[in-house]
């Protein structure tokens, strides 16, 4: 039985988006070119044209597809929640290369006349909402203000995983994070909360 029109575009738009990817990720946006990545996706130049019109429209769509590109696990919200995802979009970035390829467009974005903090502010709200909870449990201390310190988070976890994709290829982001979060939980936890939180096991062993 033949395959439906409609789901065969779906899936040649789903191929061209993770070949497109693989080629951001690999060559940045101004070493891409659609010609690889029409080769990389093995389609015609009819069916690319069909979905994405141009380069730039084909890093837009990748762009847009940071959030959805991860499932996050469930967990109860607080500051263990935000710790483990913050690990956990480490592993992300290792290993998914839609996620990889947004966060490397984000970045890149001045290459093609972008100035969109997007990306950016969907985690600022993500982090904010993880420590208004933490609020509500009584694990900040009373001078945090949650939404400043969502912003920080953001910003420190983008420069940390710019500069372990430099010296490492990303290879010892986790060991980083550990450190990050070393000198970061003391400035906003309290007492309690400090002797209950972990870091994950991997990520210290990493650290040692």
């Amino acid at each position: 039985m033949a395959e439906p029109k409609q789901e065969r575009a779906v899936k040649t738009r789903e191929t061209i988006l993770y070949a497109a990817a693989e080629i951001f990720d690999a060559y940045g946006y101004s070493g891409a070119s659609i010609s690889k990545i029409m080769e990389r996706a093995d389609v015609t130049q009819g069916g690319m044209y069909f979905h994405f019109k141009s380069k730039l429209g084909l890093a837009k769509a990748v762009l847009a597809a940071q959030q959805e590109s991860v499932v996050i696990p469930e967990g109860p919200p607080g500051l263990q929640r935000l710790i483990d995802l913050n690990f956990f979009l480490a592993s992300e970035l290792q290993n998914n290369v839609l996620f990889r390829a947004s966060v490397r467009l984000a970045v890149e974005q001045g290459d093609f006349g972008m100035r969109d903090d997007t990306a950016y502010q969907e985690w600022v709200d993500q982090f904010h909402a993880l420590l208004c909870a933490a609020r509500e449990r009584g694990e900040l201390l009373p001078d945090v203000d949650e939404l400043e310190f969502a912003n920080v988070l953001v910003g420190c976890y983008s420069g940390t995983q710019v500069f372990s994709n430099i010296a490492s290829g990303r290879a010892d982001l986790q060991s980083r994070l550990t450190s990050m979060w070393r000198y970061l939980l003391p400035a906003i936890a309290t007492p309690k909360a400090l002797m209950e939180l972990r870091l994950p096991v991997d990520a210290q062993r990493l650290a040692a």
